[in-house]
């Protein structure tokens, strides 16, 4: 078992029981992971190492405009997919193997989780796991606090706030809050808002 059939298996939304090639393959690079965040959470690095931990991290190439403040967490790593000009903020944890694309332009603060596997419900299936990607589009941002759970696409230019938890797809242009989240206001009422009030 290589990672590239790993990816496949993933990104094509099979589960992964444990005792399996599959899972012991998941395992190993999970112990990469660790390796790589630890070396990039001891320690003040320049930016630009910083992006070159990430295309380790990520095994893709990660673009000079990407920052991110440490720490950061993940445990897997091969499976994010970053664009143009994102910022992540500090204490972010990924559960990445189901998939994570994040769009230019996207912010995301400080201790949000993306979550893309759950475990089996009954006792007997509960170490098993059940990925689906989360997809976010360009320009969003996400709040500090926020947590984003598997199978969930954020829209462009959506905005989640601090402290909710999305469990359902986001429109583009929105604004949602809560938990779970669900929709206040577009961003252009809250934007024509904040004009007047300055």
């Amino acid at each position: 078992m290589n990672l590239k059939q790993l990816l496949t298996h993933l990104d094509n939304g099979l589960p992964l029981h444990p005792g399996t090639d599959i899972f012991t393959c998941m395992t190993d690079h999970s112990q990469e992971a660790r390796r790589i965040t630890a070396k990039l959470n001891a320690a003040y690095h320049e930016p630009e190492e910083i992006v070159a931990l990430m295309a380790e991290l990520t095994g893709r190439p990660v673009d000079a405009s990407f920052r991110l403040f440490p720490p950061f967490y993940t445990d897997f790593g091969k499976n994010i997919t970053l664009g143009k000009n994102v910022f992540i903020n500090t204490c972010c944890c990924f559960q990445d193997q189901g998939g994570i694309s994040i769009g230019d332009g996207t912010f995301i603060g400080h201790r949000v989780v993306l979550a893309t596997l759950d475990h089996g419900f009954l006792p007997a299936d509960r170490a098993s796991n059940y990925p689906a990607p989360i997809r976010i589009g360009r320009n969003v941002w996400i709040g500090s606090g926020a947590v984003v759970l598997r199978g969930v696409t954020i829209g462009d230019n959506a905005v989640v706030a601090a402290g909710a938890v999305v469990t359902r797809d986001v429109e583009p242009g929105v604004i949602v809050g809560g938990v779970p989240a669900k929709f206040i206001k577009t961003v252009a009422e809250a934007a024509e808002r904040q004009k007047k009030e300055q």
